[in-house]
């Protein structure tokens, strides 16, 4: 057994893919980790927000999530329909470009890509986080565990989509199982003692109230708050990935995760203000989440604490796979229509589209990096491309709707008009509200993808315009090329190389550069004898030998020059370089050679011009005996 196959599995033949499709029970737990965890830091980003506002800010948190709560109602209701509409996955772009044009589906693509990547940089940042508000003796390390755990994640989600949900199963439904069980015995208790709780461990003591509240500020944290919305659109997007009936499986799953996040949502919000609780300062000491301070407040810091804090670490942690499974499905929908590179078109050995996973797994990498960990630095990008790509596909379905019409098109139509315009005003709280704190870098994160796009398409196009063949196979033989062959000495490897190119041309020109390397004799003297005269025996035309001497001990420029001084001598004839090149029996015997005709033939290939032709002649090495 091979390590790729033990450490990702054996390889999935493409007609497996079937039995990599999931069902509603393992869908919670791959297409919406990214929304459920999103409780855990939402409601905190909103509370971090009103933290000027000392005692006061914590009489804000039920009205604005409230409003929060209402929005993911009306977006629930949007994307129903959405999957009804497009039951092949009616993602974003999709549902952008077939309705508002490729332009305006670019434009959702790119808001998803960066979503997804933000995704999972703040889901990983966010469950670090969680753990060391548990631990801080963690805290200097938080970057060094936030890239530990992208790594486990990306490997995790190399072995496919079934796999990575049947992982995820378990932390999956003790998140929710032990989150539901605080909120009911915490809002019990909230109603037993009328509304003011006792904490069984108290929160942080709450400052007085240290000014009012602008509505500049309320904007602001509704607009941070709205992150705990992000991962609503996966499902729809990731409608193929269910078992048939993929749309009726992907509705129930949607529905499912809106109702436990909005139960999630409306209990922190109700616990955090009967005990008092608002955020403390993220990436400094003393440091505890949200989360932390309600889970012992209300059951306390025995085993049942650390558990809970467990599952929740676990969950924003895996809740970066939705973006595994919809980034990588979204690159190959852009990738068939030509606007990024063919490679994420491909699936990997176990079905999933190995090419995106890793460039995902770059990305978020270097973002944690970047902002060092800290979740609070990443939200102001986060939740500028969600509510982007929620406005854009409403808006596509608004006119969906318009454009097919029937019975019930008014209907749908208002739904998604109702919810194209909820989501595009948040979106512009949002920006007016962040854009100093980041959503200006988003904005250009959103330019800088849509030129991508844009470029790869013109590129690709250029391509076809250009190898596009108008006429029949032209079968006039051309005249024979002049070949040059670099040689270093008289050898085997030299040898191989002459008589192959004899074979395809009587114009043959060995050329050797000496540098200051003594082992490396002149063969000028001895041409004659090794060459010359074994061609007259055979009436075959001599190679000629061109000698030179490099005096700054350069080898590749004098090699250039040569050959595209024949192939400017020559405008009618192609030059053709044939490399001699040694193959070595073990993969590590590389390391001891310099690569010389790996590096010469990337520089005619890009320096060479049109007229040049390469040719490889390997000469294969036996394998090394074994020492004594």
């Amino acid at each position: 057994m091979s390590l790729m196959t033990v450490l990702f599995g054996r390889r999935l033949a493409s007609d497996e893919e079937e039995k990599e499709q999931i069902g509603p029970l393992s869908g919670i737990s791959v297409l919406g980790l990214d929304a459920l965890a999103s409780a855990s830091y939402g409601p905190e980003a909103a509370l971090t927000v009103l933290i000027p506002l000392g005692a006061l800010g914590v009489h804000y948190i039920v009205p604005l999530s409230a409003l929060v709560i209402g929005l993911l109602a009306i977006v629930y209701v949007s994307y129903r329909q959405t999957i009804a509409a497009y039951p092949n996955g009616g993602g974003s772009y999709i549902v952008a470009k077939e309705n508002l044009g490729t332009r305006a589906g670019l434009v959702a693509a790119a808001a998803l890509l960066i979503d997804y990547v933000l995704n999972v940089a703040v889901a990983v940042s966010a469950g670090v986080g969680a753990l060391v508000s548990a631990v801080p003796a963690l805290l200097p390390h938080t970057l060094g565990l936030c890239l530990a755990v992208l790594t486990l994640l990306t490997a995790a989600n190399l072995r496919g989509l079934r796999t990575a949900g049947l992982v995820f199963l378990a932390p999956t439904y003790a998140f929710l199982g032990c989150l539901f069980a605080v909120i009911g015995i915490g809002i019990g208790k909230t109603i037993l003692h009328g509304g003011h709780p006792p904490p069984v461990v108290a929160p942080p003591s709450l400052p007085v109230a240290l000014g009012t509240a602008s509505l500049a500020l309320l904007c602001h944290s509704f607009a941070s708050g709205c992150t705990a919305m992000t991962g609503v659109e996966a499902v729809s997007n990731g409608v193929p990935a269910f078992r048939k009936p993929s749309s009726e499986q992907a509705r129930r799953t949607l529905s499912y995760i809106v109702a436990s996040l909005g139960i999630l949502l409306a209990g922190i919000a109700i616990l955090a203000r009967a005990y008092g609780i608002t955020a403390t300062e993220p990436g400094k000491s003393g440091y505890q989440s949200i989360v932390s301070q309600i889970v012992g407040a209300v059951v306390g810091r025995g085993p049942f604490y650390y558990v809970t804090l467990a599952a929740v670490v676990a969950v924003l942690m895996l809740s970066a796979n939705t973006s595994f499974a919809d980034f990588p499905r979204l690159c190959q929908l852009l990738a068939l229509d030509r606007f990024l590179p063919e490679p994420f078109i491909h699936r990997g050995r176990r079905l999933a589209f190995s090419y995106g996973i890793g460039v995902l797994a770059g990305l978020s990498a270097l973002l944690l990096v970047v902002f060092q960990g800290i979740t609070d630095a990443l939200i102001p990008l986060f939740a500028v491309g969600a509510f982007l790509a929620f406005t854009m596909s409403q808006a596509g379905m608004t006119a969906h709707w318009r454009r097919v019409g029937g019975a019930r098109s008014r209907l749908h139509l208002a739904v998604n008009a109702t919810g194209a315009t909820a989501t595009a005003a948040t979106l512009v709280v949002i920006i007016v509200s962040k854009f100093t704190e980041g959503a200006w870098i988003s904005t250009l994160l959103l330019l800088g993808a849509f030129l991508i796009f844009c470029n790869v398409r013109r590129h690709y196009k250029h391509i076809d315009e250009a190898v596009r063949a108008r006429a029949p196979l032209d079968l006039t033989p051309p005249p024979p090329p002049i070949v040059v062959v670099p040689i270093r000495r008289w050898d085997l490897v030299a040898q191989k190389g002459l008589r192959f190119a004899l074979r395809l041309s009587p114009e043959v020109y060995a050329l050797q550069v000496l540098l200051d390397d003594p082992r490396v004799e002149d063969l000028s003297g001895e041409w004659h004898h090794l060459v010359e005269e074994p061609a007259k025996e055979k009436g075959v035309p001599a190679p000629r030998l061109s000698v030179v001497r490099s005096r700054y001990r350069r080898l590749f420029r004098p090699l250039l020059r040569f050959v595209t001084t024949l192939a400017r001598a020559h405008p009618d004839r192609q030059v053709a370089v044939v490399v001699p090149e040694v193959v070595e029996s073990r993969w590590y015997h590389y390391l001891l050679h310099n690569h010389t005709a790996s590096i010469l033939k990337w520089l005619l290939l890009f320096r060479g011009g049109k007229g040049i032709v390469i040719v490889n002649t390997p000469f294969y090495l036996p394998d090394e005996p074994e020492t004594a």
